[in-house]
């Protein structure tokens, strides 16, 4: 399937096709949790220098942060028990995907909810020339909204020439090609599952 849009003010060529996107989820878990009266040891296995560790409540608000300094496996003890009921996630944002473990905490009692830990895997940008290929996969099918601006390098110049929404479907690609690119710059923003992803081409 391939549509094809010209926008001749910008000098812009998208072309978006379909195609399949061999799935790379891992099926071994990624963390073990020690959980005990007042403390929680939580061990992340395979992390990297850089990915970020979050806690977040339910309305998505960081409570705590950490970025990881050293590639191989992460060990710390944390009190959950000392959080207001409620409940919370840790999530450990990493290259090409977000990793979340959710919990609740209820009467300093702290309970991991296995069955609603979920990976997002964030949009995979590459760029060849003025070309710029995205393959996204989603498990659960969830929407994933393109919005790409063009920006002259002048102050508030970015002006939107391209959005689209991808809807019902695990595995997607698009095929953008930005012609004129060296009059100015492009920015592509990703929207999915409560994140938002920045991807700036210059």
């Amino acid at each position: 399937m391939k549509n094809v849009l010209n926008n001749s003010k910008k000098g812009f060529l998208m072309v978006a096709m379909f195609v399949t996107l061999l799935s790379f989820a891992n099926e071994a878990p990624f963390y073990t949790i020690k959980n005990d009266a007042e403390r929680t040891s939580l061990t992340l296995n395979n992390v990297k220098q850089g990915n970020l560790l979050s806690i977040k409540d339910n309305n998505g608000i960081v409570i705590y942060k950490e970025l990881i300094l050293q590639t191989g496996t992460y060990t710390k003890g944390f009190d959950l028990t000392s959080l207001p009921n409620g409940n919370y996630m840790f999530e450990l944002n990493k290259d090409v995907e977000i990793q979340s473990i959710p919990f609740n905490v209820l009467a300093k009692t702290v309970t991991f909810i296995k069955d609603s830990e979920k990976t997002i895997f964030k949009p995979v940008t590459r760029v060849k020339g003025d070309v710029v290929f995205m393959s996204r996969l989603s498990l659960s099918k969830a929407p994933l909204e393109i919005a790409i601006y063009f920006t002259d390098g002048t102050y508030n110049s970015s002006e939107l020439i391209y959005s689209e929404t991808i809807k019902n479907t695990e595995n997607a690609n698009r095929i953008f090609k930005l012609t004129g690119k060296n009059k100015g710059d492009y920015k592509i923003v990703y929207t999915t599952e409560g994140h938002t992803f920045i991807e700036e081409i210059k």
